[in-house]
């Protein structure tokens, strides 16, 4: 073939036009010329040449095409209906429309996935039901999807050459039921090759790759790529970078291999550290109560499990409708050179006011119902002010409570208390004031705390009703009473109202004299605890022992509401209140100076209802220290009814060595476990 002559290239003058403007306006088409009627619909249009510029060279014109315009339909030159004149009306479909689409029952088929374990979690999100019946096209639309459900699941886990097939047909055994099959193949599994973090240097260096919990040779698991991924935004901010941002990662795989190189992007932000607080919104306290309840210290590094404590703290204080704890910077650095943060704590004080009520009952105390108000921070920051009633069977009493939550320390609460009422039980009847003053650090059901303490000081004057066995008649005296009650817990439950596991001990002094005729010290003590063991699951054994002591006078020359009482649903069920140990000659209890029980459960729980058989024991003694003699038993089974803010309790129980004058059958009913 001769090659093809060379042509001279011409340099192009970008300063001269392209063609003329009179050139241009010639090739324009008039805009008064008649126009060409498109072509309708499924006519074939042949395919005109290029368009080009007249006086183009090697641009031909464009041939005009004719096609026959079909008639044009008289009624498109009419006006339209008014809307007016429409029928929107939706027609109501009737039972025995011969149009409704019928139903078939199908059976569902799943091949290839239970070798690698996925069936059943296919079948769970499966739109397919394993057997069922729906129309024909909701089957056909249904089995699309399914079959992209098999692929994802299979890719998620790994194998990224899935493919999955689908079929329908009749059942030959059984006429008018279909089958679906739905038939996957995995392929091969693809594993991490090599795991690469990008972005700046952290301190330590490895902070950031030891939190992506992946390693090479590791199955590529979508779940726990987010898992990892989800550790790196944690764990870097409890770490010293609150401004942690995870970008979007990148999985290149390789199919001769089958394995996937990963790339993570990740910005830890600037290292830093804590410097003081700022608060804004509907305020309930100011920044400086903020600083009582955080944990942590200027200059300490940044940890984001503090900031979260900080939140949770104050949402315990229940004086917020909303609140929030976030980091901001401040763009000044410590002496380590890292840059300060402030706690910007939002606030949106909620109704500080609230009204509460209980209702009781139990066998040897009769019916109790209780209302209280209180104002939570009717003297900021946390004083609150507390009125309550108690209006029952026995007992018949007001008080009223100034309390000081965290004063000027975290967790630590400072309570005057003054109360007055009448106490009408077998033992005693009673017309008692008290004064009382008690700094504390306490559980709560929110905070729940491994060691606790009291101590405060006490004031009492009661008018009482006794027997006189020197007399040999009932009297009444009164008692003056000063007392410097403290205690100590160790507490290692899982649950304060519902514990599962753990133990608890709890020790009582109060140091006391009481003047009547005269001044008579003594001191009371107590020991409790108890211990709950997990058999399975659903099974709790729990057990406990109590013993009490008062040591430095006789019996007769303590008031009677000091002294110790055995019986009742938080001592011995079985019993009634106060129903145990030595009794006058009326039959009704004196009380003791010294005490023992001992309580055994078995918690059995069934979704959110449990069963609990119990034995009690116990007795209380006239001698200071307390002993395991004369001991009375009693036996019992409790309904739980649980629920988010602990069980609700009912036990029925029955003494197994009754005394004349003792009940045969005792009920308690109240709010968390007996123990």
């Amino acid at each position: 073939m001769p090659a093809a002559p060379e042509q001279e290239l011409v340099p192009l003058d970008f300063d001269q036009p392209i063609i003329s403007d009179e050139e241009f306006e010639r090739s324009l088409p008039s805009l008064d010329a008649p126009q060409t009627p498109e072509a309708p619909v499924g006519v074939a249009t042949p395919a005109a040449p290029r368009p080009g510029l007249a006086g183009e060279p090697g641009v031909e014109t464009p041939a005009e095409v004719l096609a026959d315009a079909p008639a044009v339909d008289p009624a498109l030159d009419e006006p339209l209906p008014a809307i007016a004149g429409f029928d929107v009306t939706t027609p109501e479909a009737t039972p025995d429309d011969d149009d409704a689409p019928a139903t078939v029952r199908y059976v569902l088929n799943v091949e290839g996935l239970r070798e690698v374990g996925l069936q059943g979690r296919f079948r769970d999100l499966a739109a397919l039901e394993g057997s069922g019946r729906a129309t024909r096209a909701l089957i056909a639309s249904r089995t699309r999807d399914d079959q992209g459900l098999a692929i994802s699941l299979l890719r998620s886990q790994g194998y990224f050459d899935a493919t999955a097939t689908s079929a329908i047909e009749p059942l030959p055994e059984e006429a008018g039921r279909l089958r679906v099959t739905i038939a996957a193949v995995p392929g091969p599994r693809y594993d991490f090759s090599e795991i690469r973090v990008t972005g700046a240097e952290t301190i330590p260096p490895a902070l950031v790759r030891d939190a992506l919990v992946i390693r090479s040779g590791e199955p590529i698991v979508a779940d726990a790529v987010i898992a990892a991924e989800a550790n790196v935004a944690v764990r870097l901010p409890q770490q010293g970078y609150p401004f942690t941002e995870v970008g979007e990662r990148r999985i290149d795989l390789n199919p001769d291999t089958t394995t996937g190189d990963y790339t993570l992007p990740v910005s830890p932000g600037p290292r830093a550290r804590f410097r003081g607080y700022r608060t804004e919104g509907d305020l309930a306290f100011s920044a400086k109560h903020v600083g009582v309840l955080a944990r942590f210290d200027r200059g300490e590094l940044y940890d984001s499990r503090l900031v979260d404590d900080l939140r949770e703290a104050m949402i315990a204080t229940s004086l917020f409708s909303s609140v929030a704890a976030a980091p901001v910077r401040t763009a000044e650095l410590s002496p380590e050179g890292d840059e300060y943060v402030d706690i910007l704590v939002t606030q949106d004080a909620g109704p500080p006011r609230s009204l509460t009520a209980a209702l009781g009952f139990s066998s040897g105390e009769g019916f109790r119902a209780e209302g209280a108000w209180e104002h939570r921070n009717l003297f900021p920051p946390q004083g609150a002010l507390r009125a309550a009633a108690v209006l029952g069977t026995r007992q018949q009493s007001l008080e009223g409570r100034f309390i000081r939550s965290n004063f000027h320390r975290r967790d630590r609460t400072l309570a005057l208390i003054a109360e007055a009422g009448r106490f009408d039980y077998d033992a005693f009847l009673a017309f008692t004031g008290r004064l009382s003053a008690r700094l504390s650090r306490e559980s709560t059901p929110i905070w729940q705390k491994r060691i606790t303490w009291a101590f405060g000081a006490e004031l009492v004057g009661t008018n009482e009703s006794f027997y006189d066995f020197a007399a040999g008649e009932r009297n009444r005296g009164t008692f003056f009473i000063g007392a410097i009650p403290a205690q100590v817990g160790f507490d290692t439950s899982n649950n304060l109202l519902d514990p599962t596991r753990g133990f608890r001990l709890l020790a009582r002094t109060s140091p006391e004299v009481s003047l009547r005729g005269g001044a008579t010290p003594y001191v009371r003590n107590q020991l409790e605890g108890s211990t709950y063991y997990p058999v399975r699951s659903n099974l709790v054994i729990a057990g406990r022992a109590r013993f009490g002591s008062i040591a430095g006078t006789t019996r007769d020359s303590i008031a009677p509401s000091r002294r110790f009482y055995g019986g009742g649903g938080g001592s011995v069920r079985g019993y009634g209140f106060q129903e145990l140990g030595p009794r006058d000659p009326n039959g009704d209890p004196v009380g003791g100076r010294s005490l023992t029980e001992f309580s055994l459960e078995a918690r059995y729980r069934f979704g959110d209802f449990g069963i609990v058989p119990f034995i009690d024991a116990g007795q209380v003694y006239d001698k200071e220290l307390p002993g395991f003699s004369d001991l009375q038993y009693g036996v019992g089974v409790g309904g739980r009814i649980y629920t988010n803010f602990g069980p609700l309790r009912a036990d029925v129980a029955m003494p197994l060595n009754r005394r004349a004058g003792q009940g045969r059958v005792a009920l308690y009913i109240s709010i968390g476990q007996a123990f």
